[in-house]
């Protein structure tokens, strides 16, 4: 499948590092409160959702690794960056940009990262999935299957393609590095 190689030499960027700013969920589950403060408060309960910001999606899909250079992450080589994850209370948008205007993977990038976030978020999350504007020469067409139910439901049902999905999935735990 991924035989053609459709950029030789990408250019490789340094990633930023984990994110440092601290989840109110883990300082309210902490080993470390005193015996005055309330330890019961989680977000168990289905009338409270526990929020979810840009960082921390960006950090479920920043390890990912290339389809074509599995060696190397999205982030490193610039595919998928913080601020191109925007996070509404239902909605997770997520645009990335291509190593080049032709690549071949753009659709396997794009359905890597709606796997990942499928799997990690809760559902009350839309997921949308883009090609960043003016990066891809079929930047429509590519929309157009990674926001189609139906097409990315066929897509994985395919062995082969949920194979290099796994394959590119497996450092996706890795976050930060």
């Amino acid at each position: 499948m991924a035989s053609e190689i459709f950029n030789p030499n990408p250019t490789i960027i340094a990633t930023a590092g984990p994110t440092t700013r601290k989840r109110v969920s883990q300082a309210r589950h902490s080993l470390w409160l005193s015996d005055d403060e309330d330890a019961t408060t989680t977000y168990d309960s289905d009338d409270e959702s526990e929020p979810i910001d840009a960082d921390e999606v960006f950090d479920l899909i920043r390890s990912i690794s290339d389809p074509e250079h599995r060696s190397m992450t999205l982030e490193q080589l610039a595919v998928v960056s913080a601020p191109q994850v925007i996070v509404d209370p239902t909605r997770v948008l997520v645009e990335f940009t291509p190593t080049v205007p032709h690549c071949g993977m753009s659709t396997l990038i794009g359905l890597s990262i709606r796997v990942r976030l499928l799997r990690a978020l809760p559902t009350r999350f839309k997921v949308d999935i883009r090609v960043k504007p003016g990066s891809h020469q079929s930047e429509h067409a590519v929309n157009k299957q990674l926001n189609d139910k139906e097409r990315v439901a066929a897509a994985l049902e395919n062995p082969s393609l949920v194979e290099v999905l796994e394959t590119c999935l497996e450092s996706a735990g890795r976050r930060g590095l």
